[in-house]
Order: structure tokens, then sequence, then C-alpha cells
């Protein structure tokens, strides 16, 4: 499908690929970024410019938590935005167990997303996230 032209995928399309790339990550398959992501992805909240920038981030998660595991709870696209409620598990260098949820909204032009928002849960000090 194109609009003004440019090409616009389904919204089922978008949604059905975001869970695939969603497994993807999970798996530490950095290589679904290339397909999704554009070069400049501009990510504002971590202030990370470029896919290459957010490969790293996640490298770096990946090494942090070592069992991080991000799962989809709700996922709805609408014009060029698609929205995620993920929920976030692992356990951290000091056997701390991290469960927390966040929601991301991704804005996609031709089929990748060219930037992003996350808003994470906030965590009072004196509600630490779960340990178990």
């Amino acid at each position: 499908m194109t609009v003004q032209g440019r090409f616009v995928m389904s919204l089922e399309k978008i949604k059905d690929f975001m869970r695939k790339a969603n497994e993807a990550l999970n798996r530490r398959d950095l290589t679904v970024l290339d397909e999704f992501m554009a070069p400049d992805y501009i990510d504002h909240t971590n202030q990370l410019q470029g896919r290459e920038e957010v490969k790293q981030l996640y490298l770096r998660t990946f090494r942090d938590l070592p069992d991080f595991r991000r799962t989809i709870e709700d996922i709805i696209a609408e014009g060029d935005k698609v929205w995620m409620r993920f929920r976030i598990t692992g356990t951290d260098s000091s056997g701390t167990k991290i469960d927390l949820s966040t929601v991301s909204i991704l804005r996609m032009v031709n089929g990748k997303a060219v930037e992003g928002w996350t808003v994470p849960q906030i965590v009072s000090r004196e509600k630490k996230i779960k340990a178990t």
C-alpha cells in the first residue's frame, strides 16, 4: 500500500513484524534491528542517534541482564505510530530479579522505525523493584 508516494505497511503487518522482532531480540539476534530500524533512528529517551548506538545499548543490556526477556503485553498501531507495552524481566549481577513494565512508541516511515520514545515504570524509593 502507498500513501502520498511512500510505502506503508498495513497495521496488522506492522504488529506481526514487531512481535517477530521482539522474539529475535529475546534470542539476542540484533540483525533484526537492520530490518526494522532506519540507520538514522533517533531514540529520544536514551538520547541515542543511529541504529548502531541502539545495538550497543542492547549489548550492554544483555551483558547486565544475561536472562533478559521482554514480552509484549499490548500492541496498538495507528497511523504512523506503534505503541507497545512490554514486561521486562531479568536478573542483574547481584542476583536481584528485575520485573518492570514499559511503554514504547515508535514512529514508522516506509516500514522502518525512524524514532522512538520509552516510558519506563516509575519505581519510588519506598517501593523497590520486585526482588525474589
